[in-house]
């Protein structure tokens, strides 16, 4: 677990396999090791090198028990990034990590090649506020749950209704949380930095290729607020995942690691090569669908600008493929 400074703390992270660089973001409270189980196997069969972080206020990184803000936390991701010379690379934000990602993507987009933003949000809506405040009060008011009463409300705010309803389950979920239920105190640096203004129309400044993921039955930031996201980046693609809450990636993990794949290795995503050395230019609005159906954005009809004027490389040499022999025009985004 290496420990190196990065904009004047210790932040702790692992790599995991060989091959392009995926860093992956945790959200509140949650270490970086929350991505072993699942999502850093399938992407390292996928032939990706996997980066964890434990953010600022998880330990071993410093708990920065003066406080701090999103741009900080953005910072030490870019800061990350650039100490092991691996951007322009892909990044995965969940939760709160999603929102660091947001401003990463605003801060530096030099650094980022492409991100999926899972439970995300844009902006602190009534409901939102409420928790975060009524959070911050309890680590405030030095009261420490009981970890078996503390398991069944994590249970209730981030599991799906099936999951609730699978008894054995439930059981193994209940005791997942009881045995790593988090103090408040200790990670109250966090708590209040889901409160944000409305940053949804800074939003459309954002050209990195996106997904943005929703969880159906989310309860803590719900799918809505997580469309809304994807509604305000521009080109960016929403898929909602049925049949799990807030713990989306490890409820449903198949459907979310093949998410994460097929989006990173598309020709976009991936940062499809042009003669000359050019990227591919993706505005927002259209789509057109290449061989083996990875789409790629193009403005309302227009065609595709690559810098250095070289057509658009494509997996095997294919050429775009035109449905019915149609001309490459826009088409709503789902």
């Amino acid at each position: 677990m290496p420990v190196v400074r990065i904009n004047g703390i210790q932040l702790n992270y692992e790599e995991h396999g060989t091959g392009d660089p995926v860093v992956m973001v945790t959200g509140t409270g949650a270490p970086g090791r929350m991505w072993r189980t699942h999502q850093v196997p399938a992407l390292k069969a996928a032939g990706f090198k996997v980066i964890t972080v434990d953010n600022r206020g998880i330990p071993p990184s410093d708990p920065c028990a003066e406080g701090f803000t999103l741009d900080d936390m953005a910072a030490d991701i870019a800061g990350l990034i650039e100490h092991l010379g691996v951007g322009p690379c892909r990044v995965v934000g969940f939760s709160l990590g999603g929102i660091i990602v947001q401003e990463l993507l605003l801060a530096r987009p030099e650094l980022v090649r492409s991100a999926v933003l899972m439970a995300t949000s844009g902006r602190a809506d009534t409901f939102a506020t409420a928790q975060a405040i009524a959070e911050m009060d309890l680590a405030d008011s030095g009261v420490k749950l009981p970890p078996r009463y503390a398991a069944y409300v994590n249970a209730l705010q981030s599991l799906s209704p099936q999951t609730l309803a699978d008894e054995q389950r439930l059981r193994d979920w209940l005791d997942i949380f009881e045995i790593s239920a988090i103090d408040l105190a200790s990670v109250r640096g966090q708590l209040g930095l889901q409160l944000i203004p409305d940053r949804l129309p800074a939003y459309a400044a954002i050209r990195c290729p996106c997904l943005v993921l929703g969880f159906e039955h989310d309860l803590i930031v719900r799918p809505q607020l997580t469309r809304e996201v994807a509604d305000a980046i521009p080109g960016a693609r929403y898929t909602e995942i049925p049949g799990c809450g807030h713990y989306g990636y490890l409820e449903k993990p198949a459907a979310v690691n093949a998410a994460l794949v097929d989006f990173f290795t598309a020709p976009l995503a991936a940062g499809a090569a042009a003669p000359g050395g050019g990227r591919v230019t993706v505005p927002s609005g259209g789509r057109a669908a290449v061989p083996a159906g990875d789409p790629v954005a193009v403005p309302a009809g227009g065609p595709v600008a690559v810098p250095a004027g070289g057509p658009l490389a494509v997996p095997a040499g294919g050429p775009f493929a035109v449905p019915a022999g149609g001309p490459v025009g826009a088409e709503s985004r789902s």
